[in-house]
């Protein structure tokens, strides 16, 4: 039923009139990922593709220099963060399935590539701190409690990572004049 209903929010956002509103953030990681080895390597890939194909799409849609430079720079650290991910993964055991999104973080991207001009950067930076902000929980949880060592501290140290993105964006945001809806 949930995979029902996230499908048909993917089509209602797609098909909406005011989806410069909606701001629809990527659904947040399963709590199972927070200390289980298979989905928390789920949950990161999945977040760091989410953060490379939203960015993709920023630095085709922006007309912000700051917003492509982050944009560029998510892209960059999301590839290093996810080949960390599966190397440690691969050290635990473990052999992990390329990363995927799910229809919540499609629809996410849906909601990108259909944005006016207009409103692009304001929807572009209202997903990218939430998504951040369960990033950051879902990484410090598992390097805190994860049952995978090499997971851990891959997890660990993608921590402060995140921590800048999350910070670059409320600063941009900040200074685009406040809030997006968050």
């Amino acid at each position: 039923m949930t995979k029902f209903t996230s499908i048909a929010l993917a089509f209602a956002l797609a098909a909406g009139p005011s989806i410069a509103s909606a701001q629809t953030p990527p659904p947040p990681p399963p709590a199972e990922a927070k200390t289980q080895a298979a989905a928390y390597v789920k949950a990161a890939g999945m977040s760091d593709l989410y953060e490379i194909n939203s960015s993709q799409v920023a630095l085709q849609k922006s007309q912000n220099a700051g917003i492509k430079k982050y944009a560029q720079m998510m892209i960059d650290h999301h590839q290093k963060t996810t080949a960390a991910t599966m190397a440690a993964a691969r050290k635990a055991g473990m052999e992990p399935s390329p990363p995927m999104l799910d229809a919540g973080a499609t629809a996410s991207i849906n909601e990108l590539q259909q944005a006016a001009p207009a409103d692009f950067d304001r929807l572009y930076l209202g997903q990218q701190i939430p998504a951040h902000q369960a990033a950051l929980d879902l990484h410090q949880s598992y390097a805190r409690n994860g049952d995978q060592a090499a997971l851990k501290a891959s997890a660990k140290k993608a921590v402060p990572i995140v921590k800048r993105h999350l910070a670059d964006a409320q600063k941009m945001q900040g200074a685009m004049g406040g809030a997006t809806g968050q």
